[in-house]
């Protein structure tokens, strides 16, 4: 009886599981060939990297995308035209005439070709031979985005001023969210890490990171946004400003440290100062990755879990694929926050060493 109750199981098991054999045998055969009409890498890449328009949604002539200016220096002048001048094409296949020059983008890079060239050309070694790269100032999606930041951080910030300066009691609704916001940065980073005499000194600098790096994060999660922190020049920039914050602000006692420490024999101090002053650089290099790699990270695994979807041209993948990338998107609201603390805690950890009053005997 026994015997017979396994087999029906064992049978009514692989009855079950045959369609997932098949399912997968079918999309087996299919994944090279919808792998040639579906490129996941280059979607992934055009998705978190910056472009010259914001594209929300659809493509080609049909798509929705936002012009952005198209700021230019090169060596006849300044130039400027709208990124819809040249009617979505990122190959570099529609040449733009502006002042007798041309202009053409090649995947988000901006090339002046020559008097005599039609096309763009490159070398084996993928270098431009018929063009030149201008000095480009233009006002990118990234560069949007972050303008966009600033807008709601002034917005946010006034509106809180304004209340406290027409009452007296605590604020309500939104407001309060920031309140606490600004309680927690002051209360639990900047007096624990910098101190009690000089935390207020840093605390716009503490405030205004913290509430960028958040607000840039929540944005960077909605559809069609930019991906801003995960962009290295932006992190790099925040990296160095906590630098200088550094330089600018660290007293004698710092210094004397980091180039010729105390109580240490005579002999060791410079292979430590050696290291000290490395690691006055390895600091902010360790905040700009940090940021950098955690917010990519987040958006090539959603990205890449709805690619799945395209690449197996099966609507079975996405039962699978779209939990797994809701649940990783709402992980990434927590990493949103999660990173703009820890870049802000570790800033004020770092500048708190340099102001650090330190008690000689």
């Amino acid at each position: 009886m026994t015997a017979q109750k396994s087999l029906r199981i064992i049978v009514t098991f692989a009855l079950a599981i045959l369609p997932f054999f098949t399912f997968s045998q079918e999309e087996g055969s299919k994944i090279n060939e919808a792998a040639k009409k579906f490129n996941a890498t280059d979607m992934i890449m055009h998705h978190i990297g910056d472009s010259h328009g914001w594209h929300f949604f659809g493509s080609g002539d049909s798509s929705f995308t936002l012009p952005l200016p198209v700021i230019l220096f090169t060596d006849n002048g300044p130039v400027t035209f709208m990124s819809s001048a040249f009617h979505h094409d990122t190959e570099g296949k529609y040449i733009v005439e502006r002042d007798g020059m041309k202009f053409v983008n090649y995947h988000e890079k901006i090339y002046q070709l020559d008097d005599n060239a039609t096309a763009l050309e490159f070398d084996a070694d993928h270098n431009a031979i018929n063009a030149q790269k201008p000095w480009n100032f233009s006002i990118t999606k990234n560069v949007a985005a972050m303008f966009l930041t600033v807008i709601l951080m002034l917005w946010f910030f006034f509106s809180l001023a304004s209340y406290h300066k027409k009452n007296k009691q605590a604020p309500s609704g939104f407001n309060n969210v920031l309140e606490s916001l600004v309680i927690f940065v002051r209360d639990d980073i900047a007096r624990p890490q910098i101190g009690e005499k000089k935390y207020m000194k840093f605390m716009p600098f503490l405030l205004t990171v913290f509430f960028f790096i958040w607000i840039t994060n929540i944005l960077g999660l909605l559809p069609g946004a930019a991906n801003v922190t995960g962009n290295i020049a932006v992190t790099v920039s925040l990296g160095l400003f906590t630098l200088v914050l550094i330089f600018i602000n660290g007293n004698k006692d710092y210094w004397k440290h980091v180039f010729w420490m105390p109580g240490i024999p005579t002999f060791v101090k410079p292979i430590l100062a050696v290291v000290e002053v490395m690691g006055l650089f390895i600091k902010p290099i360790a905040l700009m990755i940090r940021l950098f790699a955690n917010i990519t990270a987040g958006h090539i695994i959603i990205l890449s879990l709805l690619a799945l979807i395209f690449i197996l041209e099966s609507a079975g993948v996405a039962g699978i694929s779209v939990p797994f990338a809701l649940f990783i998107t709402v992980l990434e609201l927590l990493v949103a926050f999660l990173q703009a603390f820890i870049f802000t805690m570790l800033s004020a950890l770092f500048i708190g060493m340099a102001v650090e009053e330190h008690e000689h005997h």
